[in-house]
C-alpha cells in the first residue's frame, strides 16, 4: 500500500465520497476502504487514492486497511450489523495505532430509541468510546439529499408534491457535501475534536411547506407539501420502493421522532470546523437541479 495515513470507509457513498473530494483537494494522502475492486475503485486510483478491499465482517481485512493509518472514518449503512462492525473497526484501529476515528451516527441515536437502527448507532458510539481510540461522533439531522434521492426526486417532480409524513415538524437540512467537508477536516486535524459529539444542521430551520416553497422558486414550478400519514408512508416504502424491513422500521420510527422535534435545530458547526457555511436548501436544490428536471 501507499503512504496514505487517512482511511475513509464508504468511499463510494455520499459522505465518504465528499470527504475524499475534500481531502484530495487538501493534498492529503487517502486510502479508501471498498467492498470490491471495480471501476469505482479504478477511478479513485486515477485520482491518487490508495485502495484497500474488504468489508466489515472480516477483522483481518479491516486491520490490513488500517496499516500506517493515523485517522479513520467509519460509516455503516442503515442495515443490521453495525455493532459488530464498529467493534471490529475499533479493535483494528487500536491494534494499528490509529489515533483518531470519525464515526457517522445520527441525530436520533439514543438508548431509548424505538428505531432499531438508531439504537444500534447509540450502542456503536459507546463501543468506540470503550475502545480508548479517540472518537468524534457526528449526528446529522435529515440530509438535504433526502429530497434528491432518485426514489423521492422523481415523484416530487412528477406530482409537484412532497408527500412525507412529517406533519409540521422542522429541521435544517444538511447536505452530504457539507458533512463530507466536516469529516475531512476532522480527519486531517483531529486535535480538539476527541470525544466530541457534533450535531450537524444546515443554516436555516424549515418545515416542509417552506422547503417546498424554496424548491418552487429554484426549479420554476409550483411544488406543495402534501403531508401523509406514517402508515401511508410505510406502505409506500414496502410496496412501491421495496425497501428492506430494517430500513422501513427505522424510517417509520424516525418519522414519529421528527414530528416530536428530535430533528429540529440549527447551528454553525459546519462553518466553525471547515471555515465555510453550510449550504442552504435553495443553494442545494440549485446545485442538484438535474435530479429533478
Amino acid at each position: 500500500m501507499s503512504e496514505a495515513d487517512i482511511l475513509v470507509s464508504g468511499a463510494t457513498g455520499r459522505t465518504g465520497g465528499a470527504a475524499i473530494d475534500e481531502l484530495v483537494a487538501m493534498g492529503k494522502r487517502v486510502r479508501a476502504y471498498l467492498r470490491s475492486d471495480d471501476e469505482r475503485a479504478a477511478a479513485l486510483r486515477r485520482r491518487g487514492v490508495d485502495i484497500a478491499v474488504g468489508d466489515f465482517t472480516d477483522i483481518d481485512d479491516i486491520r490490513a486497511a488500517m496499516e500506517g493509518i493515523k485517522s479513520a472514518y467509519f460509516l455503516h449503512p442503515i442495515a443490521p450489523g453495525i455493532i459488530s462492525a464498529a467493534a471490529y473497526f475499533a479493535q483494528a484501529a487500536k491494534e494499528a495505532g490509529v489515533s483518531a476515528i470519525v464515526n457517522m451516527s445520527q441525530i436520533s441515536a439514543r438508548r431509548e430509541s424505538t428505531s432499531h437502527a438508531a439504537q444500534d448507532h447509540w450502542i456503536s458510539e459507546r463501543v468506540f468510546d470503550w475502545s480508548g481510540v479517540a472518537t468524534t461522533h457526528l449526528r446529522p439531522t435529515f440530509f438535504a439529499d433526502w429530497l434528491a434521492y432518485p426514489h423521492f426526486a422523481k415523484e416530487i417532480w412528477a406530482k409537484k408534491k412532497i408527500e412525507f409524513p412529517f406533519g409540521n415538524g422542522r429541521h435544517a437540512p444538511i447536505s452530504t457535501d457539507d458533512q463530507g467537508r466536516v469529516i475531512a477536516h476532522i480527519l486531517a486535524n483531529p486535535a480538539g475534536h476527541e470525544g466530541k459529539i457534533y450535531t450537524l444542521h444546515g443554516p436555516v430551520e424549515m418545515n416542509h411547506t417552506e422547503i417546498a416553497a424554496a424548491m418552487s422558486e429554484v426549479l420554476g414550478a409550483k411544488i406543495t407539501y402534501a403531508p401523509t400519514s406514517i402508515e401511508e408512508f410505510r406502505q409506500k416504502m414496502e410496496d412501491l420502493y421495496r425497501f428492506p424491513p430494517f430500513l422501513v422500521q427505522h424510517l417509520v420510527e424516525v418519522a414519529q421522532n421528527y414530528r416530536e422535534g428530535i430533528f429540529a435545530g440549527t447551528n454553525d458547526v459546519v462553518e466553525k470546523i471547515t471555515g465555510t457555511p453550510a449550504l442552504s436548501v435553495p443553494a442545494f436544490i440549485a446545485k442538484y437541479r438535474d435530479a429533478f428536471v
